[in-house]
């Protein structure tokens, strides 16, 4: 009497996201071992990213440069002007990029590596080496920041700057790397301000980047990170309340999402929790799953590592240009260890970002300017989307599997083109087979999926000889196309590995689920 086919289904496969840290061997199917170009979609699934759709025309201002800064500002009256910085120049506008003239005699600027803040309804410019600019209530010329004390005296040559609790502040100049200086209420002048000294703080530290958190100040260095409260009164009350042995390595990497400060230390990205019983912060590596990986792609030189959160798609994602990467941790809710799920963009450089006020995600991208997230093509183009699983044994390590049909559940993919990979016992090797969605020919939900017009067969019968593979396309009431290819498959192993590639081309792709139908043999 023959074996029967055993049903082996993976729901959801990583749903856990990326596992690159933990050892292979027994891992859960709900982790991927590579998920490239992908995001964690609302319901869980593993999905192919959007793509992005070119803002600027005239990008003939920049050469062969990118956009390497990019800012939203919001005037009093309403007005919104976007401000980017590339080739050496600053620019207004997003379709049409405007240069804004330097003041006479300014020193022309050799780096890209501008913070752009917005305070009491005018822009600042600063950077390391360059006399800060302010442009006054966002109209007009650019002018030199100066301060009380007359021609000649200048604000702080800083790399660092915000407009937070009634103030502007600045930090990490060339020749002073451990003070943070502030301006007057409501004001612009240094001079009139004050600063602080962290030399008596922490150890042989610099600072590296400012952020306000739950009305504190917050000090980065590369090493520490200092918490001071009264920072809205900071020369009669502002007062140490927490040091943190975990410093930030890149200014750009550090966000605020909601009730929380996300940031790049040289252990990962951290995450700063909320106060709430305890009286230290909480620290929380949200990248543990990835981090060995992580940090071998961060560069020793961290200047252009740039981030962003998006609230609308529920992601932080940290870019890395110099090799092409994007790690993206989903935020909708931590994994029981305090790390979040984490899939990677691979071959895009990204240089920059913004989310703008009506949540639009702004980046920059090599010679195309200003870039928008959304569709699903690069710039007109396909891009590639590749999933595998680690090495399954379905609760039964010591038995052979020998597989006869693999069905892969699939969210939209019209006109895209799928490979469906399955390989054995932690080999590299992977047999294929190739399968194109066609447009979205609908049936409607509870006759192709469930009704008498499914021809495909169940899962707990032997499967039919030829054709190869079969499809079923269905489409609920809310319009998504179900896709559901069925092949044949072959080979045997203790356990198995399985993957998806898929050219994603003005279509969403997401992974609903993986049915496996295998012969389960003798014990080895």
């Amino acid at each position: 009497m023959s074996k029967q086919l055993q049903p082996l289904s993976v729901a959801a496969p990583a749903f856990f996201g990326l596992n690159t840290q933990d050892s292979p061997v027994g891992m859960s199917a709900n982790f991927a071992k590579q998920a490239d170009n992908c995001v964690i979609d609302k319901q869980g699934r593993i999905a192919a990213r959007q793509g992005h759709t070119q803002v600027s025309t005239n990008t003939g201002l920049l050469g062969s440069n990118p956009i390497e800064a990019i800012h939203e500002h919001v005037a009093y009256d309403g007005t919104k002007t976007v401000y980017s910085a590339g080739n050496n120049r600053l620019y207004t506008g997003t379709t049409t990029l405007t240069t804004l003239g330097f003041p006479l005699n300014y020193s022309a600027p050799t780096s890209n590596h501008w913070k752009i803040v917005s305070f009491n309804n005018s822009v600042y410019f600063f950077q390391r080496g360059q006399i800060p600019l302010k442009r006054t209530n966002g109209i007009g010329d650019l002018t030199e920041l100066a301060h009380s004390q007359g021609t000649g005296h200048t604000a702080p040559q800083a790399n660092e700057a915000m407009g937070a609790l009634g103030r502007l502040w600045a930090t990490d100049k060339t020749d002073n790397k451990y003070v943070v200086y502030w301006t007057a209420v409501g004001a612009d002048d240094f001079h009139t301000g004050g600063s602080l000294n962290l030399t008596e703080v922490w150890r042989s530290d610099e600072t590296v980047a400012l952020a306000e958190f739950n009305g504190s100040l917050v000090i980065f260095g590369k090493r520490q990170t200092v918490i001071y409260s009264g920072a809205s009164a900071p020369a009669d009350a502002l007062s140490m309340t927490d040091i943190i042995d975990v410093g930030c390595i890149a200014r750009d990497s550090v966000q605020q999402t909601g009730d929380d400060l996300i940031f790049l230390s040289d252990q990962g990205v951290m995450s700063l929790g909320r106060l709430i019983q305890e009286k230290s912060q909480p620290l929380r590596d949200i990248s543990k799953n990835v981090r060995s990986d992580l940090m071998s792609d961060v560069p020793s030189d961290t200047t252009g590592v740039k981030s962003v959160y998006s609230p609308e798609n529920a992601f932080y994602l940290l870019s890395l240009p110099a090799v092409s990467k994007v790690y993206v941790f989903d935020l909708r809710g931590a994994l029981e260890d305090g790390s979040y799920r984490a899939t990677k963009w691979t071959a895009i450089a990204l240089t920059a970002f913004e989310r703008l006020s009506n949540g639009t995600l702004y980046m920059g991208k090599d010679t195309l300017g200003i870039v928008q997230y959304g569709s699903y093509q690069d710039a007109g183009n396909s891009y590639r989307m590749n999933y595998y699983s680690n090495e399954q044994d379905f609760g039964a390590p010591a038995n052979e599997k020998f597989l006869k049909k693999m069905r892969i559940t699939v969210i939209g993919g019209a006109l895209s083109t799928a490979v469906l990979k399955w390989g054995y016992d932690y080999e590299d090797s992977y047999s294929q087979e190739t399968f194109t969605f066609g447009s979205d020919v609908i049936g409607q939900f509870g006759i192709s999926e469930f009704g008498s017009q499914d021809t495909t067969p169940d899962p707990d019968r032997v499967p039919p000889s030829p054709p190869d593979y079969d499809f079923q396309i269905a489409e609920y009431n809310s319009g998504v196309t179900i896709n559901r290819p069925s092949v044949n498959a072959s080979g045997s192993g203790t356990t198995i590995s399985f993957g998806v590639e898929a050219i994603i081309n003005n279509s969403n792709f997401s992974i609903q689920k993986i049915d496996i139908l295998a012969l389960i043999g003798r014990l080895l």
